[in-house]
């Protein structure tokens, strides 16, 4: 029996607010950096993150992980904290709209390291997807090169491509994960881990952060997992083809929040080689029957 209008209209709802808050927390971020650094920006994030997650892991009385859970916490996490470090560097030195378009090439990388690591068959639409979303990361780039020579600018786009090569094989880790924990496990592990990171270089980097940038780390720790349990809400309820085109409306959040808040500029270019890339992703989750998960690298 088919759900109703209704109740499948309330996880596409939910997944709308979730990217949309998603978007919010990249900005947040972006600010933070701009204020505190971003080495800063994401260990203070990370500690935030971790003590709500642990009030959370309380509250709801979560069991303590198994050890074969644990290591794939371990192993996530690690991988988040180098993917959100190369994209939080990226963004400080690109609009949001243009790092976000980039990173959507995300899902096509992990079809490869789905067909490597899963043993997976890549068919010819998703290999002609593959080449089209390159097309479109080209376009892109192309406006890099244009006139004035922007060195740090295309570092800052490579370094989007470094995160989105992580995010795709976080997304392969996800699949496992996602069947053993919670959302909140997920989260405050997820957490944990990247403050385990960070910490390592904290005596050397770490400061504390000015009152005045404190209700911005609160915002951004918030915001991230607030939008990351919508996202797991919504998922859990509807079928992934039915909300992975709600994704790319990050696009259009990153556009206007990147001109209201940084007055970042919407180019030509920008937007054709999001909307190649965003049909290139499409095509390759159809022909994948939507198997990948989440598109937006900016989800750490």
């Amino acid at each position: 029996m088919s759900a109703s209008p209704r109740a499948a209209a309330i996880p596409f709802a939910v997944c709308c607010l979730g990217v949309a808050l998603f978007s919010v927390m990249d900005a947040a971020m972006k600010g933070l950096g701009l204020a505190i650094g971003l080495y800063n920006a994401l260990f203070w994030r990370a500690v935030a993150g971790t003590l709500l997650g642990l009030a959370l892991m309380l509250a709801t009385r979560q069991r303590w992980p198994a050890r074969a859970v644990l290591r794939i916490h371990l192993l996530r996490g690690v991988v988040v904290a180098f993917m959100a470090a190369l994209f939080f560097w990226a963004i400080l030195r690109l609009p949001l709209a243009e790092a976000i378009a980039l990173s959507f090439i995300a899902p096509l990388i992990a079809l490869y390291l789905a067909a490597w690591l899963l043993k997976e068959t890549v068919g010819g639409r998703a290999i002609g997807a593959s080449l089209l979303g390159l097309v479109g990361v080209a376009v892109i780039l192309s406006g890099r090169l244009q006139g004035r020579y922007e060195p740090d600018a295309l570092l800052g786009a490579l370094a989007v491509m470094g995160s989105a090569v992580l995010f795709a094989w976080n997304l392969i880790i996800q699949r496992r994960q996602a069947q053993l924990a919670s959302p909140i496990e997920v989260a405050f592990f997820q957490h944990l881990v990247m403050l385990g990171v960070f910490a390592l270089a904290a005596p050397v980097w770490a400061i504390v952060p000015p009152a005045g940038a404190v209700p911005l780390v609160l915002l951004a720790a918030a915001l991230a997992f607030t939008s990351l349990a919508a996202l797991a809400w919504a998922y859990a309820r509807a079928e992934a083809q039915r909300l992975i085109p709600v994704e790319y409306s990050a696009f259009v959040w990153a556009a206007i929040i990147g001109w209201l808040a940084f007055g970042e500029p919407l180019t030509l270019t920008t937007v054709a080689g999001a909307l190649l890339i965003i049909a290139a992703c499409l095509i390759a989750a159809r022909s994948k029957r939507a198997q990948i998960a989440h598109v937006e690298a900016g989800t750490a």
